[in-house]
């Protein structure tokens, strides 16, 4: 089956060389202005944007289509039908006469990766100034042709026209034949918030008609001709870095153990990098599960049974985040001043579907098209290891199954761009369900450790350290390959929400960036999750010292008027009656323990408190069996301060995704190792939450009021293990301060707080 031709031009040089355009950029290159200029017969090449221009450009074509690109991409987040509304919006055109073009290396420029919530908070305001520059420029164009001045036309579905019946012409009209480029403007008018029609309102998703019917969207149903098909044969070193064995694992391969399969291509023997290419995919997956290798036995990975030993036996660097007083001093004479340590495991990201490549070389090009989260980086990672320049690789970025952060995707398609340049033909990398949980990189584990206590009226003392184990999890093939050091590369990406958000008299605050102990990267609520959990579990913690209401408690210590008019209004909602935790919870009739349970926090990008950051609040209603130790969370309502939204059904869909993946991560989800790595290497050893248990989802949305767009794709996440683990104490009177809360965890922690007791 062969791709069905894209709707939109394939490049920039495809714009430049039409019968007209329009193009509003930032910082527009000399080569680009001059392939302008140059008109029709101009070709400057493939690559004309230089790949680390960093803004997005808004194009009008002479057929009046609206082509608006932007270099992050869309994760399920939405993000393609925000940028949508806002270039309609502001243009004055129907939304399906815009095509956003997302993530292709050709065509957009290297913005960075899509992380931390941040593409509508950073690229809203300068795309609605491009498309609103865009609209000036074509006003100023029909006062020119019709002879009536700017002040007195109108806009409306593209017509440029007097407004009272007269004379009009289409923005296709306006630069039919001609070709204009300019750079942005920070002057150009905006349109005014009252004259919105898109924007602000619940629109549908604009690529879910193709999902639904089956239209090429995903990377996984690309097809081109003469496509072969691979399978890896992965090293011994399973879900690791590999250590001192990476790239030098390999000893010896039989081909002839594969011979009798019929469409085999060729066995690709690269240092650690062992594939089986087929004509057909059951033929790969065959030979694949046939090849024999021998591989060197690797080093036993160390024991992570117990993850917090683990953890603090890591060798550290001390990174101060906030250092103010003297908290030891301060909590000395402290009756109530408490220690606690949290622990969360490792976890996958789970896609539902396993990640998936394709690359095409051909004319000495190369096109590889992916479903990862950052095209621009792995074009840069594909650059360097086939040894090509920059301007010969085309990364096209499609829908996956869902990463949530850095999954196999760049390994899929790094490593289809190798053999099809191995090969001389198109490949395509499917990873199979047992490579996807074996080798993606995981969600990093991390610990906690707290010492506060309250110093006043309205103030804390805190002492905080999170851990955190992570690097950016190099690409596969440069590993096996032995192009990427070995040296373990930390990122300090701990720091993210560290800071407690309550008012304190002194704190300590420090984050201990430590090398990976297994192959980690980043996933959905990046440290902020972890460190959340901490955080919002001790102030429960101190409110039941206190015998406090836990959302009165929390009040006490904020000082932000807008997460505190949301604590309120997610109060309000959840009929909050204010009582100390675990107080009048008998249990019912069918002996289950009901409890519920508070958290609220905002999430701060790290080195960066500007990116990401949104308020967000859980009041959770929970059901514990003391039998077996099953927690179920019967109700979740979740509520959002993310300013001014784009289109506020996206952000409850974003909500509830957050919600369901929060619940599951915090009750089922957990990565085991043995001496060679990963063992969960199917979902019956990786449980994730299931449909029935899915709860009812009630969401807050805070009004904008005038305050500019912050994110929404993974901060409502942030609260949610916190608040499920104080509805469990308000239940049964036990603080659970490691994920995941397992019935055998719960079970084991209700029999120990019963021996306590008696």
């Amino acid at each position: 089956m062969t791709a069905a031709a894209p709707t939109v031009p394939n490049s920039r040089r495809a714009f430049l060389k039409g019968t007209g355009c329009l193009l509003v950029s930032f910082a527009l290159p000399l080569s680009v202005r001059r392939a302008m200029a140059a008109g029709p017969a101009m070709d400057a090449g493939s690559q004309l944007v230089s790949k680390n221009q960093v803004d997005s450009f808004i194009a009008i074509t002479a057929e009046g289509k609206v082509v608006a690109c932007n270099g992050h991409v869309d994760l399920g987040t939405g993000i393609r039908t925000a940028f949508s509304q806002i270039v309609a919006d502001e243009l004055y055109v129907p939304l399906e006469r815009v095509s956003m073009v997302l993530g292709d290396t050709d065509r957009t420029p290297n913005q960075g990766p899509t992380i931390a919530s941040a593409s509508v908070q950073s690229s809203a305001v300068p795309m609605r100034r491009a498309a609103a520059q865009a609209r000036q420029f074509l006003i100023q164009q029909a006062s020119r042709k019709l002879g009536i001045p700017a002040g007195a036309l109108t806009v409306s579905d593209g017509v440029v026209s007097d407004g009272n019946g007269g004379p009009g012409l289409t923005y296709g009209e306006l630069v039919a034949g001609e070709a204009f480029s300019m750079e942005l403007s920070e002057d150009a008018p905006l349109k005014d918030p009252e004259e919105y029609v898109l924007v602000g309102k619940p629109v549908p998703r604009v690529d879910i008609p193709a999902k639904l019917t089956g239209g090429l969207i995903y990377v996984h149903d690309m097809r081109v001709p003469g496509m072969l098909h691979a399978r890896i044969v992965r090293p011994p070193y399973r879900g690791r870095d590999g250590g001192e064995m990476v790239g030098n694992s390999f000893e010896s391969v039989d081909k002839d153990s594969v011979a009798h399969i019929d469409t085999l291509i060729d066995v690709v023997t690269i240092k650690d990098f062992v594939a089986v290419v087929a004509e057909r995919e059951e033929d790969a997956i065959s030979a694949a599960r046939a090849l024999k290798v021998s591989w060197k036995t690797p080093p036993p990975l160390q024991d992570l049974s117990n993850l917090a030993e683990a953890l603090r036996g890591n060798p550290d660097k001390v990174r101060p985040l906030e250092h103010k007083g003297d908290v030891d001093a301060a909590l000395k004479d402290v009756p109530g001043a408490l220690r606690a340590t949290y622990v969360w495991p490792y976890q996958m990201h789970g896609s539902i579907g396993p990640s998936c490549g394709l690359a095409d070389w051909k004319d000495d090009l190369l096109t590889v098209w992916t479903g990862s989260q950052n095209p621009h980086n792995l074009h840069s990672d594909i650059a360097g290891l086939l040894g090509l320049p920059e301007e010969s690789i085309r990364v096209v970025r499609m829908e996956a199954a869902g990463c949530y952060g850095r999954n196999c995707a760049d390994d899929a398609a790094a490593e289809a761009a190798l053999l099809a340049q191995h090969l001389g033909r198109p490949v395509r990398v499917q990873l199979m369900r047992e490579e996807e949980h074996g080798w993606e990189p995981k969600g990093t584990a991390q610990l906690m450790e707290v010492f506060g206590g309250v110093t006043g009226p309205n103030t804390l003392a805190y002492k905080f350290t999170t851990r955190y184990p992570s690097n950016g999890s190099p690409v596969l093939p440069l590993l096996m390959l032995g192009k990427q050091s070995n040296v373990p590369v930390v990122f300090e990406m701990g720091d993210r929400t560290a800071i407690p958000q309550y008012r304190c008299s002194d704190t300590s605050i420090d984050a201990l960036d430590m090398a990976p102990m297994v192959r980690a990267s980043w996933i959905r609520g990046v440290a902020a999750l972890p460190n959340v959990f901490a955080h919002e579990s001790f102030i429960d913690e101190l409110a039941a010292a206190e015998k406090a209401d836990p959302v009165e408690f929390r009040l006490r210590f904020m000082e932000d008027e807008r997460p505190i008019a949301l604590v309120k209004a997610v109060a309000e909602r959840a009929q909050w009656a204010p009582r100390p935790a675990h107080q009048n919870n008998e249990p019912k009739e069918n002996g289950l323990l009901h409890g519920r349970g508070f958290s609220q926090h905002r999430y701060v990008h790290g080195a960066f408190p500007g990116v990401g950051a949104s308020w967000c609040a859980w009041a959770v209603e929970v059901e514990v069996d003391p039998k077996t130790g099953y927690v179920r969370v019967r109700k979740a309502v979740v509520g959002q301060d993310c300013g001014m939204m784009i289109n506020p059904a996206g952000v409850t869909h974003q909500l509830h995704g957050n919600v369901i993946q929060a619940i599951s991560r915090t009750l089922k989800e957990s990565v085991s190792f043995d001496e060679n790595g990963v063992v969960d290497l199917e979902w019956g050893a990786y449980p994730i939450l299931t449909f029935p248990e899915v709860p009812d989802i009630d969401v807050v949305l805070m009004p904008a009021q005038g305050n500019p767009p912050l994110g929404a794709g993974e901060s409502a996440s942030v609260p949610g293990a916190a608040a499920i683990a104080n509805a469990i104490f308000d239940a049964t009177g036990i603080r659970l301060r490691e994920a995941p809360f397992t019935p055998e965890r719960v079970k084991a922690a209700l029999s120990a707080h019963r021996e306590g007791e008696t």
